[in-house]
Parts: C-alpha cells; sequence; structure tokens
C-alpha cells in the first residue's frame, strides 16, 4: 500500500483553475482524440434510460407490483442504469442535499484544502483518481466520505461547513442506504432467489459499506476537449445518483453510442456495480458511464456507492451457477477489487474482465 500513501505530483484543484478566467485548458486534461465526446455524443434528445416508479412496489395490486419487478428486471440486463421516482426518500432533503455540498464548493479554498485528501483512503477533497504521474486527468473536483459500516464512519472527516452540512449528511446517508436495500429485495427476487439472498451476500445491512462522492464538475473553456469524468463501471455494489437537475453530463454506453442521460425532476439514477455484475454471474450487467462538462455552467452530483462487506469474499452464487451457465469470475473480496481503480483510476470494464476465468 506504500505507493497509495501520496499523490504522485501537486494537486490542482479543477475549480480553482476554472475561476482563473483561463481559456485553454492544461494538457494534462486534454483526451486522446477517440476519448473524446463528439457532437452527437452531446445532444441526443430522443433516448433516455429507462423510469420506472416504485409505488406499485407497494401496490395490493399484484399484476402492478409484477410489471414494475419486470421493469427493474429489463433495465438490469440491458441498460444497467435506471431513474426512480416515488422511491419514498423526501424531496426537500434531496434539494437540501445539493444546496449544501454546492455552498461546500463555493468556499474560499483554503477551508476545503484543511479535508484534502490522500490515495490511501480517498476520504476527503479531491481532484484526481489513480496514481500513475503524467496520467490524464478528469475536469472535476470532488469530496468522498464513508458513511457505512458505522466504524468507519468519521463525522470529523465531514465538512463543519456549512453548518447543516453534517447533520444533512447523517440524515441523507440514513435514507439513501434504506432505498438501496429495498432495490436489494427487488435485484434478488428478479434473480430467482429469496428477498434477502443478495444483501446476504454482501454481508448482511450491519456491515456493508456505504460511501458518498460529492461530484464538483466546473465549467469549462473546451468542454470538447476534455471529460468531467472518464469512462468505467462502478467497482462496487449498486450506485445511486442525485443528479444536477438543470444541467445534464452523465453519458451511458448504449453498443458503441454514448447516450446522455436526462434526469427526471426528483428522480435518483441507479446503476448496477461491478460487484452485483460478479454475484448475478453477467445475469445483470454494470454498464460502463462517463461525465461530460459544460461550457457554461458547473454541476453538483451526489453518488452514494452501496458496497458489500469489504473483506468478504465476492463471487457468482451457487444458485446462478449452471452446467450450461458455469462460474465465469474468480472469487476476490471488494478490499483487494477496489485498489484497482484507486491505483489505476478509471479504466472503463477493464478490470471486472480481468476476473473472468481463461
Amino acid at each position: 500500500m506504500n505507493h497509495l500513501q501520496s499523490w504522485p505530483e501537486p494537486v490542482v484543484r479543477v475549480q480553482a483553475l476554472s475561476e482563473s478566467g483561463l481559456t485553454k485548458i492544461p494538457d494534462c486534461y486534454i483526451k486522446p482524440a477517440t476519448d473524446r465526446p463528439s457532437p452527437k455524443n452531446l445532444d441526443d434528445t430522443h433516448i433516455n434510460i429507462p423510469v420506472i416508479d416504485l409505488q406499485n412496489l407497494l401496490s395490493n395490486n399484484q399484476t402492478l407490483q409484477y410489471e414494475t419487478l419486470s421493469l427493474i428486471s429489463s433495465a438490469c440486463k440491458e441498460w444497467g442504469f435506471f431513474q426512480v421516482v416515488n422511491h419514498g426518500v423526501s424531496h426537500e432533503l434531496m434539494k437540501q442535499a445539493r444546496e449544501t455540498w454546492r455552498e461546500f464548493f463555493d468556499q474560499p479554498l483554503d477551508l476545503k484544502q484543511k479535508y484534502a485528501n490522500s490515495p490511501s483512503t480517498y476520504e476527503g477533497y479531491g481532484s484526481r483518481l489513480g496514481v500513475d504521474k503524467g496520467a490524464k486527468l478528469d475536469w472535476s473536483d470532488y469530496f468522498f466520505l464513508h458513511y457505512m459500516p458505522a466504524s468507519l464512519r468519521n463525522q470529523s472527516k465531514w465538512p463543519a461547513l456549512p453548518q447543516s452540512c453534517r447533520k444533512l449528511i447523517a440524515a441523507y446517508g440514513e435514507e439513501t442506504v434504506k432505498l438501496c436495500e429495498k432495490l436489494m429485495k427487488v435485484l434478488s427476487i428478479n434473480l430467482g432467489l429469496g428477498q434477502d439472498h443478495l444483501q446476504n451476500a454482501f454481508g448482511g445491512t450491519k456491515d456493508i459499506g456505504a460511501c458518498l462522492r460529492v461530484n464538483f464538475y466546473p465549467r469549462c473553456p473546451q468542454p470538447d476537449l476534455t471529460l468531467g469524468l472518464s469512462p468505467h463501471s462502478d467497482p462496487g455494489g449498486m450506485t445511486l445518483l442525485l443528479p444536477d437537475e438543470n444541467v445534464s453530463g452523465l453519458q451511458v454506453r448504449k453498443g458503441n453510442e454514448w447516450v446522455t442521460v436526462k434526469p427526471v425532476p426528483n428522480a435518483f439514477i441507479v446503476n448496477v456495480g461491478d460487484q452485483i455484475q460478479i454475484l448475478s454471474n453477467a445475469i445483470y450487467k454494470s454498464v460502463e458511464h462517463r461525465v461530460i462538462v459544460n461550457a457554461v455552467k458547473d454541476r453538483v452530483s451526489l453518488a452514494l456507492f452501496y458496497n458489500p462487506k469489504s473483506d468478504l469474499l465476492i463471487q457468482p452464487i451457487k444458485e446462478l451457477v449452471t452446467k450450461d451457465r458455469p462460474a465465469l469470475y474468480q472469487p476476490m473480496t471488494y478490499d483487494e477489487y477496489r485498489l484497482y481503480i484507486r491505483t489505476n483510476g478509471p479504466c472503463g470494464k477493464a478490470q471486472v474482465e480481468s476476473l473472468k476465468h481463461r
């Protein structure tokens, strides 16, 4: 772990670059021509990821219940992404969480620097993923913190300002974790397993991991040359994203195209992570996604990562392994697994593919 103790070069805050008034971005943010967003990708107004109303899961009407389960199942298999509405999390809490984090990023740099992170845990205020010297960087800053397990929850590492921040993080964490538990039951039922099977494969509810990464994507003078976040699939179990409602930025790979997600008001964007792809023996897919940036507006989004107990061996669930569909992946703990992205940064689907049996 020694190579993960410090960043390989001085960390530059992207927000500070953006606010300096520069007209050309530094070379380290310019992506190779093949990785840049194309005009076609930037504005595809006809397609969107599925939008699913969770209200019907609680309905006494079994047909409506079944329809909702079926929609989620199709979305997990065909897209790896979907939006949920009527999910039970307070709209006011969602709004306050977004506003509070925007206030955090609007503070003077020296106040934010008190929370500067290192690659050993990533906790705190950061501006890069991966420790390769001279790597191409993404046009974003972030704040990363642990919410669960409770043993890792350290409020002194959470922002003290704005004053509402720590209280809101706790309330937001509690509500979003509950929603993840509800969705885990749905995914488990859809796999033909008992409703708690997938949760138990994560290590139950007490020892799971839940981390919050708040992304800040500053305005960029040359958005066609860079990305806010490079293509990757999420290494964890499931991600619950609260997007910026005013500016689109998330793009999901569909075949050879990038589809720009259009956020629905008061919705969360849900996506399957690599650990659920492994546990489901690739019945569900974690899908590559990336973030584009904007020349006029900055964006804030909150990603809640819901992960297995970190030292638990994750491998295809035995009930989903058959003669015709043998186990596709080798066992690995999530602790080992996430070292890859922390060391190398976002690398498409390279990591989960590397676990496949040869």
